[in-house]
């Protein structure tokens, strides 16, 4: 049934893609070159950042932070590695305890900086006999077929590493999360009263509800790649909007390979969807410039053929008279030539012939090859 909801959606992207011997599809295929090939600049730019940042321990970002900072006004970009612990808090001169400030998890007891707890309702996919309305649907995506709610919860946290530590500064930071699933599960929703209507019309109705957890539990080894600063005497690490890394559990060399394989993957997809479409386009070019000469090809064919009824009494009246060879019209050899063009002057057609002439896609005198704008009955 998933089957037959796609395929009248699918046959008319088809049908528009295929639309003016593939046009549509050419500047489809070249915008996602042109993106593919912006992708890889930014990777590209990321990957030497990355390359170029130093890996140091915890204990000699001091150092480095007033290194940087003496040579240049701007902060160091470097890559660390620790493990996630609880940001110590001091009040009145001694360690405050900190199990208040560590998060737990109801499902499966774990303490943790970040919890996130995600609830998602799961829909029939079935379309029913009269159904109609999941086509839409089916267009835009599968988004529209999950609806959910999210609750992010975390308190400051640090990475340490021996007897040193590290605050990170997760403000305005967009990057994804190195987050371990510790609870999955899915509840099944009772079918209701209207459950057979719904199924039989085509609307769809919950089948189930899936829970799950995910933790950044304390303990977990992780890399953070981002700028380091001080604040307020304490060492600070805080994301870069132009990587797009910040924490992970990678290293720095695991991102490196990552990042370049994905800079080679965009650069060969953009030039090959480039020549794809540069070859589609041409192809739709040449047949639309070869339709459009055959229509006015066939619209000129298509004009009113002049009407001789006027010429009657005269061509009677040769037939009956005799002409000169001199004189007769050198298209057809049997009337007498009383038609001149202009603007060469040539008298060499009978009137029926050059108005044959005259309505030509290409009207030449047939002497001189001419091109000619009109033809002008000369009596006498």
């Amino acid at each position: 049934m998933a089957d037959d909801r796609i395929f009248v959606p699918l046959s008319l992207v088809s049908r528009l893609a295929l639309a003016f011997d593939g046009a549509i599809l050419g500047v489809v295929l070249a915008c996602s070159a042109v993106r593919a090939l912006l992708k890889h600049r930014s990777a590209s730019s990321a990957l030497s950042k990355i390359q170029s940042a130093p890996s140091i321990s915890i204990g000699d970002l001091r150092s480095i932070i007033s290194a940087e900072q003496s040579e240049s006004s701007e902060e160091p970009l470097v890559v660390v590695r620790g493990t996630v612990g609880v940001k110590p808090v001091v009040e009145g001169g001694s360690w405050r305890s900190l199990k208040p400030h560590v998060l737990v998890s109801q499902e499966s007891r774990d303490k943790a900086v970040i919890i996130q707890s995600m609830q998602t309702c799961i829909y029939s996919e079935w379309k029913g006999f009269f159904g109609w309305s999941c086509d839409v649907r089916a267009m835009l995506g599968e988004s529209l077929n999950k609806q959910g709610s999210t609750s992010l919860r975390m308190v400051p946290f640090i990475l340490v590493e021996g007897d040193q530590w590290l605050n990170v500064n997760l403000v305005g930071s967009k990057h994804p999360l190195p987050l371990t699933t510790v609870y999955h599960h899915v509840h099944p929703i009772s079918a209701s009263r209207y459950t057979f209507l719904q199924a039989l019309f085509g609307h769809e109705y919950p089948v189930g509800l899936l829970d799950e957890e995910k933790i950044l539990p304390l303990g977990k080894e992780i890399s953070a790649v981002g700028i380091c600063s001080f604040n307020d005497g304490v060492t600070e690490i805080k994301s870069c909007k132009e990587l797009p890394y910040f924490l992970s559990e990678l290293t720095k060399d695991q991102m490196v390979l990552d990042l370049a394989v994905g800079t080679k993957t965009l650069l060969w997809s953009g030039v090959v969807l480039g020549l794809i479409s540069i070859g589609i386009l041409g192809y739709a070019v040449v047949r639309n410039w070869n339709k459009w000469k055959q229509w006015r090809q066939q619209s000129q064919r298509q004009l009113p053929q002049p009407s001789y009824d006027a010429y009657d009494d005269d061509l009677e009246y040769l037939e009956e008279t005799e002409v000169m060879d001199n004189e007769l019209c050198v298209i057809c050899l049997m009337r007498r030539r009383r038609s001149a063009f202009t603007p060469c002057g040539h008298l060499v057609c009978c009137p029926r012939c050059a108005q044959l002439v005259e309505s030509a896609s290409h009207a030449k005198c047939p002497v001189c090859c001419q091109k000619i704008r009109s033809s002008l009955r000369i009596y006498g």
